[in-house]
């Protein structure tokens, strides 16, 4: 018989799970896409998800009825990296962390946003790090990758960052 966490681990796990669904589904509001990465017509926008993911319901709760870019927010869960060109936000669960440079390698040259979940993500590529420290969310920023994937991120969004990472140096928040 498996013993269960304390409490506190749970509402605290629980805790994080409903931050990272909230920030997932806020990003968009804080990032513009090029043109061309948003489909034609009404086609929805694509908040995937790749690897283990305990807050995937609240995630598609909180998208529910939300709208980007005029689109309809759409929640997938994904299993095939050729699959994930198609997104226009990737988490990348930690349970992938073995896999990031395959992962990121599926994405390179689109307008995607990858977020991770670990801190080795930024340093593998990734767009953006979500990190759960004294009992609240963060975030740091990798600005060379959303470069490269054709993404300018808000001032606001870069102003609330734990870390801003950029090619030439490293600015503290």
């Amino acid at each position: 018989m498996a013993s269960r966490p304390p409490l506190r681990a749970q509402n605290l796990q629980e805790a994080e799970y409903r931050a990272k669904a909230i920030f997932l589904s806020k990003f968009p509001s804080f990032v513009e896409w090029p043109e061309e990465a948003l489909p034609a017509g009404q086609a929805p926008f694509q908040v995937c998800v790749y690897g283990d993911f305990s807050f995937g319901m609240t995630l598609a709760a909180n998208t529910r009825g939300e709208t980007v870019h005029g689109r309809r927010m759409e929640v997938k869960w994904l299993h095939k990296e050729k699959e994930l060109r198609a997104c226009h936000i990737l988490f990348v669960s930690r349970s992938e962390a073995k896999h990031y440079k395959q992962v990121l390698d599926a994405v390179q040259g689109t307008s995607v946003l990858t977020v991770g979940e670990t801190q080795d993500f930024l340093a593998a590529g990734g767009a953006i790090s979500l990190l759960f420290q004294q009992d609240a969310l963060q975030f740091e920023v990798n600005l060379e990758s959303a470069s490269e994937a054709h993404l300018k991120l808000s001032s606001r969004m870069l102003a609330l960052a734990r870390r801003v990472v950029n090619k030439a140096a490293e600015v503290r928040n």
